[in-house]
């Protein structure tokens, strides 16, 4: 596949990662959306095979999510820059140390944020704890899946 036949894809791709953050955004969806998008397009089997596999993890997000508390980051005091923090801090974990950094990555951001705005490293913890318990479990959990479906999929396109 050319260049121009993948950027779409992994714009959607991008667009649905930022949306997992984005209240309202239906940043799975978009996910699987370019996966599918893209796995229609090339004909190898492991297109395909990534899309099967990008499903079942989505899918046990989803499952995972139900389980966990519901979203009430607003009522807890999450702002969109925090949210921003924690998805940089996120990336860069899931970057640095493939998989599981993203989680001590999205804690760091979202403890890096509270430290900033609140100065001392105890509210900072505070802070973090009540945001993990008001949803942000769920919004990692979400993220997670989320970036392992992109590093699949860029696995593949860079194996190709």
């Amino acid at each position: 596949m050319g260049v121009w036949q993948l950027l779409p894809a992994g714009t959607v791709l991008a667009l649905g990662l930022c949306g997992v953050l984005v209240p309202g955004v239906p940043g799975s969806w978009l996910v699987w959306a370019a996966v599918l998008w893209w796995a229609v397009q090339d004909p190898r089997p492991v297109a395909w095979g990534v899309l099967v596999g990008a499903t079942a993890v989505l899918l046990l997000s989803l499952v995972v999510r139900r389980a966990l508390p519901p979203r009430r980051l607003r009522r807890s005091g999450a702002t969109p820059r925090m949210a921003v923090y924690a998805g940089v801090g996120a990336v860069l974990g899931f970057v640095l140390l493939p998989v599981v950094g993203a989680v001590p990555g999205f804690l760091a951001g979202i403890y890096l944020h509270e430290r900033l705005r609140l100065g001392t490293r105890g509210e900072a913890m505070t802070a973090l704890r009540t945001a993990m318990r008001s949803g942000g479990s769920s919004v990692l959990a979400e993220l997670l899946a989320c970036l392992l479906v992109a590093g699949a999929w860029l696995g593949a396109v860079l194996a190709a």
